[in-house]
């Protein structure tokens, strides 16, 4: 038996429903870190997030704004595309919807870019990141998000592998079609559904 199937094994012996883990994954209580580049460091009041593209009023927001809009507090299950899943961890932010309501989202936006440091961008459609479960997060398990782990704020959008929430997180632009993001450029797939195993380009 291998790595794999002796980990699925130790859920169901935990009493934990291995579906819950797409396939080619393996289940971890560690929160590996992985990401291009350096880890940036921030004065204090210098991070912002800018929301452009196709709305009707482009706006920046502080941290100190943004943690003063309604926040919700969602835990679920995250997947990263070198295979691993951590279960039940809890993020608090503010849903990128609401960030969306703000400036107003014209009708030809169907795609969303989310802009981090050092020049990394992802893309995903518009569907995608206004779920309810999608959130610019500024907590991870009640505390500030690490900054190995995207912190002061990054997005979480559970639902697909973990590349597509973008840590360190500066803009989100609509747009009117699909454009490829830094690993979607190095052969990723430009979705990456998890349970479909969309790792790369052609899966």
């Amino acid at each position: 038996m291998g790595f794999f199937e002796r980990n699925r094994d130790e859920l169901v012996a935990k009493g934990i429903d291995p579906s819950r883990l797409p396939p080619g994954q393996y289940h971890t209580d560690r929160f590996p870190v992985l990401h291009v580049g350096d880890v940036p460091t921030y004065a204090p009041g210098e991070w912002n997030l800018a929301v452009t593209g196709l709305v009707d009023q482009p706006f920046t927001i502080g941290l100190d704004e943004l943690k003063a809009m309604p926040s919700v507090t969602l835990t679920f299950d995250i997947h990263c595309v070198t295979k691993w899943s951590k279960f039940d961890t809890s993020w608090t932010g503010v849903r990128v919807s609401e960030l969306f309501a703000r400036a107003g989202v014209q009708r030809r936006a169907s795609h969303v870019v989310e802009h981090a440091e050092f020049g990394y961008t992802t893309n995903l459609p518009l569907a995608d990141i206004t779920t309810e479960e999608a959130i610019v997060a500024y907590a991870y398990e009640g505390e500030e998000i690490e900054a190995i782990h995207g912190g002061p704020v990054r997005i979480v959008v559970p639902h697909l592998y973990f590349w597509k929430s973008a840590k360190w997180v500066r803009g989100l632009e609509l747009c009117d079609s699909d454009r490829p993001g830094f690993w979607e450029r190095n052969g990723y797939h430009m979705y990456g559904d998890p349970f479909k195993e969309q790792r790369h380009t052609g899966d």
